[in-house]
C-alpha cells in the first residue's frame, strides 16, 4: 500500500491518492509534465513536501535508505557502479532463475556491463529493484526499449508480484500498457493529477 497525501514539488501538486496492495497506478501525460520528478519525489529523492507512508512505515520516520528499499524506484535510466553486472546484485545466484522470466540470457550475470543494451540493462535493473522484495515499485517507462514480446514478459512478471500484494506506480507513456496491468489511470498536466485523461 501507498498513501501519499499532499505532496509538492517544483510547482506539482498538491497530490493526494492511495494504490492498493497487489494495485498498479498507471500515471500518464505530456512530455515535460513532471511524471518522472513525482516519482523522484516519492522515492525521497529530490526535496519535496508531504506526507508518504506505506505498510505503516511513514516515510519521515525512516531513514532515506530504508525508505527506498520499502518503496523502490525504476528510473528511465538505470544507474551501474561496477564493471561486472553480478556486483550489482545482493544474491547473484539467487536472480539467475529470474533472467528467463525477462528475455534474458542465462548467462547475463557473467557479464560486463559494457557490452549490454539499453533494454539488457533496463531489464537487469527491474530485476535488481525486485530481488530488494520492495513494498511498492516505482517504473519510470518500465518497456520502452523492449519489443512486443519481451513487453509480455515483463508484464506477467509484474502481474505475479502484484498478486503476491506488491504495489506499483508506473509512468507510461504506452497508451494500450496501461489497459493491460493497471487498474486506474490518472493523467498528470499543469502540476495536477486528474482521474482520466484529458478531466
Amino acid at each position: 500500500m501507498l498513501k501519499v497525501e499532499g505532496l509538492t514539488r517544483l510547482g506539482l501538486g498538491p497530490f493526494d491518492f492511495t494504490v492498493a496492495d497487489g494495485e498498479c497506478l498507471a500515471i500518464t501525460g505530456p512530455s515535460g509534465a513532471g511524471k518522472s520528478v513525482l516519482l523522484r519525489a516519492i522515492a525521497d529523492l529530490d526535496p519535496n513536501e508531504g506526507q508518504i507512508a506505506t505498510a505503516g512505515m511513514q516515510r519521515e520516520a525512516v531513514a532515506a535508505p530504508d525508505w527506498r528499499r520499502a518503496v523502490a524506484l525504476l528510473p528511465a535510466e538505470s544507474g551501474w557502479w561496477a564493471d561486472g553486472v553480478a556486483t550489482h546484485f545482493q544474491d547473484a545466484r539467487a536472480v539467475r532463475p529470474m533472467l528467463a522470466r525477462v528475455g534474458l540470457d542465462q548467462q547475463a550475470l557473467d557479464w560486463q556491463v559494457a557490452r549490454l543494451s539499453t533494454g539488457e540493462r533496463h531489464r537487469l535493473a527491474l530485476l535488481r529493484a525486485l530481488e530488494q522484495q520492495p513494498q511498492v515499485l516505482l517504473l519510470d517507462e518500465p518497456t520502452t526499449m523492449l519489443d512486443a514480446g519481451t513487453t509480455g514478459m515483463v508484464e506477467d512478471l509484474l502481474k505475479e508480484r502484484m498478486d503476491r500484494g506488491l504495489s506499483i506506480v508506473m509512468v507510461t507513456h504506452d497508451a494500450e500498457q496501461p489497459e493491460r496491468i493497471a487498474s486506474r489511470v490518472m493523467w498528470l498536466e499543469n502540476g495536477r493529477l486528474n482521474a482520466r485523461a484529458g478531466g
